[in-house]
């Protein structure tokens, strides 16, 4: 009998909402998107914008609407711009997504900074208010 050539394979283990930890194997040489067909081959790494720019408006809001794996070391990832409503789905390399990850990350943080910023000045305001209130004996225990 002749030996037959190992297939190209990879495990990945995941852990599932539960806990439990599942290993699973990949044996396809070529990408499988989300309805069962195959993928676009990466684009190169030359011509691979970062994702969180718009191709149509150059904005850089924008933020990823779906991913899977599309393979041991790509991403398909569709996107979408809030400004002018473009979408595209494309299969990038794990770089590339890493990238797009840190950036959404500085701009949840940037969004986290705001919020704290205008939670303080509302309270500060509403502290203003309260104590006007009490200096001109506006609250009296039956607001309680």
């Amino acid at each position: 009998m002749t030996p037959q050539p190992e297939p190209n394979h990879y495990v990945r283990r995941v852990v599932l909402p539960s806990g439990k930890t599942i290993e699973v194997v990949y044996f396809e040489d070529q990408a499988v998107g989300a309805h069962g067909v195959a993928a676009a081959g990466p684009m190169p790494a030359e011509a691979t914008p970062d994702l969180h720019i718009c191709s149509a408006c150059d904005s850089d809001l924008v933020y990823p609407t779906d991913w899977e794996e599309a393979g041991a070391t790509h991403w398909e990832v569709s996107l979408r711009c809030p400004n002018c409503e473009w979408t595209a789905t494309g299969v990038y390399s794990q770089d590339h997504v890493e990238r797009f990850d840190e950036e959404l990350d500085r701009g949840t943080e940037a969004l986290v900074r705001d919020l704290r910023r205008l939670a303080h000045a509302n309270m500060e305001d509403e502290i203003e208010r309260f104590v006007k209130a009490l200096d001109a004996d506006c609250i009296l225990p039956c607001d309680f």
